[in-house]
């Protein structure tokens, strides 16, 4: 009994996969779709292409604590053409965090290259701004490239950047 639930489920998830809908950058505000241009103007820079985004390269998701829903535009999987690392490289791929300010206009606060990312769980207090743990390139903690290296940062509307010691 639980294997034919289990394969139900499964047919079940298969089945809505197949019926999402295709990626597409005017879903978003403005704001957004200008970081998401970003990855046309660097595949035409390369001649490389038709860019092709992940369905997952934009999680929505409130990073302040305000209420409103925030953005990470992730290129970890965007294509320009058939190649795969056009937004990658040694120090990761090419991600950008926008929160939504009160007046609905989206500002980006972030924009670097990170190796994978984490949203820490968010704290018990109410309101609070949520913490992202980066992995950068090694360099950003003293090391070399492929050493670990950990930065965390809470979200606000105050832009921020990574800095090599």
């Amino acid at each position: 009994m639980r294997y034919l639930i289990l394969l139900l489920t499964l047919l079940a998830t298969a089945a809505r996969a197949d019926d999402a809908k295709p990626f597409n950058p005017s879903d978003y505000p403005p704001g957004v779709q200008q970081a998401l241009r970003y990855a046309n103007e660097e595949c035409d820079s390369q001649d490389g292409g038709l860019v092709t985004f992940a369905p997952d390269t934009v999680r929505k998701i409130d990073l302040t604590g305000d209420g409103r829903e925030d953005y990470i535009v992730d290129f970890r999987d965007t294509k320009c053409g058939e190649r795969e690392t056009t937004y990658c490289g040694t120090g990761g791929c090419v991600m950008n965090v926008l929160v939504t300010l009160p007046d609905g206009s989206v500002r980006p606060v972030f924009d670097g290259y990170v190796r994978s990312y984490k949203i820490v769980p968010p704290p018990m207090k109410r309101g609070a701004a949520r913490t992202i743990r980066f992995d950068p390139h090694g360099s950003y903690c003293g090391g070399f490239g492929a050493q670990a290296c950990w930065k965390e940062k809470a979200i606000t509307a105050t832009p921020f950047a990574f800095r090599q010691p």
